[in-house]
């Protein structure tokens, strides 16, 4: 079974105090992302959920209820930039589905897919909260505001860049 690191499981453990004893279960978003993050590489493997429902002393499918209900978890593996672009009504209206296109032709996949080398998943939002910006594209809890194809091409080359640096 996975296991969180000492520093991790000292700020789960302090989230988790911040309930009532028995209400556990609320700590349970703030819980999911250090997992996706330390544990599932991006993303949550049944077994990282299963942990994550033993610490917190849950039912496994009370974690998999609000895992596959956010769209801020991932349920299959992505790559290591996940660009999240907003494609709901005032998005779309000031060109999302253009910048969609522009992406998925750079980087040749489609919505949902990750490159061939795991550097890029595509990902289509409900709604990041940012109507007054758009098109807005989110990359590594970072937003991303009135983009156009050269701002989308930059912010694919800073990725690779930081990406090389990291490597």
């Amino acid at each position: 079974m996975p296991q969180f690191s000492t520093e991790t499981l000292s700020k789960v453990h302090e989230i988790i105090g911040r309930y009532p004893a028995g209400q556990q279960k609320s700590a349970l978003i703030p819980v999911l992302h250090y997992a996706q993050r330390e544990l599932g590489g991006g993303w949550l493997p049944t077994e990282v959920m299963d942990y994550v429902a033993h610490l917190l002393q849950i039912k496994p499918i009370e974690v998999y209820e609000v895992a596959t209900f956010y769209s801020m978890y991932n349920l299959k593996p992505v790559g290591r930039f996940v660009l999240e672009i907003c494609r709901t009504g005032p998005c779309c209206l000031v060109g999302a589905e253009r910048i969609q296109d522009h992406i998925e032709h750079t980087l040749g996949i489609k919505e949902g897919e990750t490159t061939t080398d795991g550097m890029f998943t595509l990902k289509t939002m409900e709604c990041l909260g940012a109507c007054g910006y758009g098109p807005v594209l989110q990359i590594l809890e970072q937003f991303h505001q009135n983009l156009t194809e050269e701002k989308v091409d930059a912010l694919i080359a800073s990725c690779r860049q930081k990406a090389a640096l990291m490597n």
